[in-house]
């Protein structure tokens, strides 16, 4: 701690401090716009230049730049191969020598997800130039992240094709794609992104519990979409409301059937799992079975007994349990994972599924990355077809 002439701890504004005040003194009012514009004179004061805010699109297939007033334009960089792509893949700072300086990528975290990468060019770079880009990047995630609902800016930066009506609520409705804590992690992906309707899930994390739902709602479309929002809406009231996790079904199941016909439903599975023990439950409502996934290898399926989906007055469902060991991973998924096919040939199928896995699961990397691969290869190896929603949850319990 550095004194003052009196004795008393030196309150005066360090370099460090000034640079990160230049956010924090302005973030309050700071209109979306001229969020770029800040965060360029930010890294300016460092010494940095041709700054860019390198967004992930809604297919997690490239990091798009943010066309901003301060910020250095460009096309997009696909995120494999790319050195912006593995310091998003990697939540890690990457750097690139060049003849001008040294081009530093830095992850734009906000919370427990990440929006995108930081990428700007310094003279030469050392340890503290490190810790402050550091620092920089993770109050320029957050930024991003507060504005995030006051405009359609950063929506429209990470789209690269149309979308249409029920994806905006689909999309609207989610939790943020990746959560990362010290004891879980969580990652989803959703696809087609620009076309998905009646597949949704929801987390929370609440206290030492983990909470997750996964849907899938019948049909496409608007109808589904709508299906979706009343069947999340009201696992979430359930939640909310401390409700047993084997009641949970009943509230969702009342919600639908008192809003759509008879002949509509929802499979679901709503899972519960205590950070601490690792322990685990789960109810079906006429889902795909989650996966376990250890020391890299799929041990097998979580079945359980499973009740009518939500909408048909099933039977109050029973609770299944399993103790995780640390680093275990449950996939979740719905069907249109599985079922899709090419005009003629058999269905992908679960054991094509639980190849993948074991071929993708074979290095330590983060749920989010494993997750994302595991959705570009399955779609790869549907030749690109998807007429069904296919969606995926990866959770690791950390211990």
């Amino acid at each position: 701690m550095t004194v003052g002439p009196l004795g008393e701890p030196d309150r005066s504004e360090s370099f460090g401090e000034g640079i990160l005040g230049t956010i924090l003194d302005r973030a309050h009012e700071l209109p979306p716009h001229r969020v770029g514009l800040v965060v360029a004179e930010t890294v300016g004061r460092l010494g940095g230049r041709n700054p860019q805010i390198l967004l992930q699109d809604y297919q997690q297939q490239r990091l798009v730049p943010l066309l901003s007033e301060g910020l250095t334009g460009g096309e997009p960089l696909s995120i494999d191969g790319s050195d912006a792509g593995r310091c998003f893949l990697t939540s890690l700072p990457v750097e690139l020598a060049m003849t001008d300086g040294v081009r530093v990528h830095a992850p734009l975290l906000n919370g427990g997800d990440q929006a995108g990468v930081l990428a700007v060019t310094l003279d030469t770079v050392d340890d503290d130039v490190r810790r402050i880009l550091r620092r920089i990047a993770g109050l320029a995630g957050e930024l991003l992240q507060s504005k995030n609902g006051y405009t359609d800016l950063f929506f429209r930066t990470r789209r690269s094709e149309p979308m249409n009506v029920a994806a905006e609520i689909q999309w609207s409705l989610l939790p943020p794609l990746t959560m990362t804590m010290p004891r879980v992690a969580v990652a989803g992906v959703l696809e087609p992104a620009y076309d998905v309707a009646g597949d949704s899930f929801d987390y929370a994390l609440n206290g030492g519990t983990l909470h997750l739902a996964m849907i899938d709602a019948m049909g496409h479309g608007l109808d589904a979409a709508t299906m979706a929002t009343v069947a999340i809406g009201a696992y979430r009231h359930a939640r909310r409301i401390s409700v047993e996790l084997s009641e949970i079904y009943l509230f969702m199941d009342r919600a639908v059937a008192e809003q759509f016909a008879p002949d509509h439903f929802v499979t679901a599975q709503m899972l519960r799992l205590d950070t601490t023990t690792g322990r685990l439950q789960w109810v079906n409502a006429g889902h795909p079975a989650p996966v376990l996934i250890r020391e890299h290898r799929v041990m097998g399926r979580l079945d359980s007994p499973t009740t009518l989906p939500v909408g048909f007055g099933g039977a109050q469902p029973q609770v299944s349990e399993v103790t995780l060991a640390p680093g275990d991973r449950i996939l979740c998924f719905t069907d249109g994972l599985v079922e899709e096919h090419e005009s003629g040939q058999e269905q992908f199928g679960e054991d094509q599924l639980i190849d993948w896995v074991n071929q993708l699961e074979k290095t330590d990397r983060s749920v989010r990355a494993v997750a994302r691969d595991l959705s570009h290869t399955l779609r790869r190896a549907r030749g690109e077809a998807t007429s069904d929603d296919a969606t995926l949850v990866l959770v690791e319990w950390r211990g």
